[in-house]
């Protein structure tokens, strides 16, 4: 992760059911939905604004420390956050062995 992103925070906005990074006033974000076990990333989007500048890596490696952190596991069925994983082994522990494509990572 690029050091500008390091202290921005990540925001888990319930209401809209994603993650979110806001940098420079603009708004990058991951869909989620969440169970009792689980945290399903289903789709990130970082605007144009801010193509190219690392964002989208920092807003998964954030939102994947959180799911950490929380003692879950994750469903990476964004594309993007599919790529991140496979990219940085080391966050495969955090998939869960039921994702349909865990095999694939």
């Amino acid at each position: 992760m690029k050091d500008k992103f390091i202290n921005l925070p990540l925001t888990k906005n319930e209401e809209k059911s994603r993650f979110e990074l806001n940098v420079d006033g603009h708004i990058a974000f991951i869909d989620f939905k969440e169970t009792n076990s689980t945290i399903a990333l289903i789709h990130t989007e970082a605007p144009s604004e801010l193509a190219g500048s690392g964002t989208a890596a920092a807003l998964v490696e954030k939102t994947l420390n959180f799911i950490k952190e929380s003692g879950k596991t994750v469903s990476p069925y964004c594309p993007y956050v599919f790529a991140f994983i496979k990219k940085n082994p080391q966050w495969k522990e955090l998939v869960s062995t039921r994702f349909p494509k865990y095999d694939e990572l």
